[in-house]
């Protein structure tokens, strides 16, 4: 059914983020129906366009040109919107640097918006526990909670979606996704890229902030929370909350790649991370005493991002007398392919009792004809709905950065040449993902 009715407003429609990612989400689902032409998108910002103006820096079909709007600064926007018709909802979308996130909520409760409303912000939310508790007091003084939708892109990717529904709609995994059963969770997240042009955001980050403290350790409260009472948002939230509230970090090592410093807006003598490993600990009977690793980095020998599950070694006995038979692995591949992947151990044809190393793919090219929506169609259209499964509650950016709080900018920096993967510092053999990298492309 068709969203009817809706003001989307776009501050800072100007930015590449509204030209890349914003404006083809909602001509898409313009095009799928999902939105009617009784809906408008209002692009906003210090940049003078006329409607026109900005209608031509995007493409698209001419019926959704015509739903496009500019209004120049938040002064007189909702005088705007009211002159183009009636609308039961207004979700204003702050593609904008994180310091403005607050003035621009001010400015907007100033000019008249109010229940009807609400807002869309990106990461990161804070810098730290105590900025992020403030930026939340801060919204929070201008919307509610339940007004506020807080994105992190990794929720709305299909392959991430899929975790829930791999451990609680197939009976044959729920039994054994415990402490009793499994080694380890080990998760992977590479990029070949360089910080390049964002040294300036970047050095004030670093890996830690950037990737794990928010995508990664969502994917971590996935794979761990206890079942939900229902899958309503309220229900899910709960959940990943009681994991943050119990985990964590054993071991931090920070690693930065040479030549970092070199880059533009980086600071010459910067302590910045580019590479991290941490162990993790979740304090609950379902998984105690069951380590977790993270590793992420950029300037890495490929790109790629996996959930690997090691399940335990098997008895000393039959097949694996010599202790030699390799343990079972579930592969989750987030991207760039997505898919899940279970090793097995299998005989080889024609042996006497000779085994080989096998295993079963699902792939989603192969299964499914259409392609994966792109995340931010999903999140918008769920803002549109309002619904908050996929967005990031205030509690749980507050948790996930108390529990960073002694590992950022501490500890030994080692250093790393781009194009490669650091040796690990852990006592671990990790899950060696290259192996996967091929699979389901």
């Amino acid at each position: 059914m068709a969203l009817k009715n809706i003001a989307i407003v776009i501050m800072g429609a100007s930015g590449d983020l509204a030209r890349r990612k914003l404006i083809p989400a909602l001509h898409a689902l313009f095009l799928q129906g999902k939105i009617d032409t009784s809906s408008i998108v209002v692009g906003s910002g210090r940049t003078h366009f006329t409607d026109e103006q900005f209608r031509n820096r995007f493409g698209g079909t001419n019926s959704f040109q015509k739903q496009l709007y500019y209004h120049q600064y938040i002064s007189g926007l909702k005088e705007f919107i009211a002159s183009k018709g009636e609308f039961s909802k207004v979700v204003v979308f702050l593609s904008q640097p994180p310091a403005a996130y607050t003035p621009t909520a001010r400015e907007l409760l100033a000019e008249g918006f109010g229940a009807e409303t609400s807002i869309v912000i990106e990461k990161p939310f804070g810098y730290d526990y105590r900025s992020a508790k403030a930026l939340n007091s801060e919204l929070e003084a201008c919307f509610s909670e339940s007004q506020i939708y807080r994105i992190d892109h990794y929720l709305a990717k299909e392959a991430v979606r899929n975790i829930l529904v791999f451990r609680y709609a197939n009976s044959i995994f729920y039994p054994v996704w415990n402490s009793r059963y499994i080694e380890s969770i080990q998760i992977n997240a590479l990029e070949t890229d360089t910080i390049s042009h964002r040294g300036n955001y970047f050095d004030r980050a670093g890996i830690i902030r950037d990737m794990v403290q928010n995508h990664l350790l969502q994917l971590l409260c996935l794979l761990t929370m206890e079942a939900p009472v229902s899958l309503d948002a309220h229900d899910i939230r709960a959940q990943k909350l009681d994991i943050l509230r119990t985990l964590r970090v054993d071991e931090c090592h920070r690693f930065q790649y040479s030549g970092y410093r070199s880059e533009t807006g980086v600071k010459e003598d910067s302590n910045t991370e580019t590479f991290a490993e941490l162990k993790l600990f979740v304090n609950n009977f379902r998984w105690t005493g069951i380590p977790i690793y993270i590793r992420s980095g950029k300037a890495m020998h490929r790109r790629g991002t996996e959930i690997g599950v090691r399940f335990k070694s098997l008895p000393k006995l039959l097949f694996n007398a010599k202790g030699e038979l390799k343990e079972n692995h579930i592969i989750f591949k987030i991207q760039p392919a997505e898919g899940i992947i279970l090793d097995l151990s299998t005989k080889i044809p024609g042996s006497d009792d000779n085994l080989t190393d096998t295993h079963m793919n699902f792939c989603y090219k192969d299964t499914f004809s259409q392609s994966s929506p792109e995340a931010y169609q999903k999140l918008l259209y769920d803002v549109l709905k309002g619904d908050h499964t996929l967005f990031v509650s205030a509690k749980e950016t507050e948790c996930a950065w108390a529990l960073f709080e002694d590992v950022l900018n501490r500890g030994e920096l080692y250093s790393y040449s781009p194009g490669s993967r650091p040796p690990t510092k852990f006592d671990l053999n990790w899950i060696e993902f290259d192996n996967y990298s091929s699979l389901c492309l």
